[in-house]
C-alpha cells in the first residue's frame, strides 16, 4: 500500500513518535511525504521515504497529483487545527481528493492510528482493487 504522511509544523514531532511507534507496520508499505516531514520521519525511524518537495513549495500540489490518479491508498495529515501558518499546506484541497477517489484520511493522532491498524489487519486491501 501507497501511504502518505504530512504534518504542520506543531504536528512533526507527533508525526514522528507516530512513525516511530508504528514502524514495524509502515516498514511493510511504500511510503510518501513532504520534504520536511519526510525528512524528519526518515532521520527518526530509519524508514525509507519517497520525499515530495516541502509542503509550501508544491509538496502537497505533488500528493495531490498522487491521489489525482488514484496512487495513494492512505493519507496521515496531522494537522494543527489552532495555530495554523500561512505557509502551511491546507488540508481542504488534499481532503477534497480523497473524498472524491475514496482514500481514507485521517487528520488526528486517533484516526492516524486506527488507520494504520487498520493497514495492519489489511482492512484496506479493498484499495489494491480501486488500482
Amino acid at each position: 500500500m501507497n501511504v502518505a504522511l504530512i504534518a504542520h509544523d506543531a504536528k512533526k514531532k507527533l508525526m514522528e513518535n507516530f512513525a516511530i511507534a508504528y514502524r514495524h507496520i509502515l516498514t511493510k508499505h511504500t511510503l510518501y511525504a513532504t520534504g520536511t516531514t519526510g525528512r524528519l520521519v526518515e532521520e527518526a525511524t530509519n524508514l525509507n521515504i519517497y520525499k515530495y518537495l516541502a509542503g509550501h513549495l508544491g509538496g502537497a500540489q505533488q500528493l495531490g497529483a498522487q491521489i489525482a490518479h488514484n496512487q495513494i491508498d492512505m493519507v496521515i495529515f496531522l494537522r494543527d487545527p489552532v495555530s495554523q501558518k500561512p505557509h502551511e499546506p491546507d488540508l481542504g484541497s488534499i481532503e477534497r481528493l480523497c473524498d472524491i477517489h475514496n482514500i481514507p484520511i485521517a487528520t488526528n493522532l486517533a484516526t492516524a492510528e486506527l488507520l494504520v491498524k487498520a493497514l495492519e489487519r489489511g482492512d484496506l486491501s479493498w484499495r489494491e482493487v480501486m488500482r
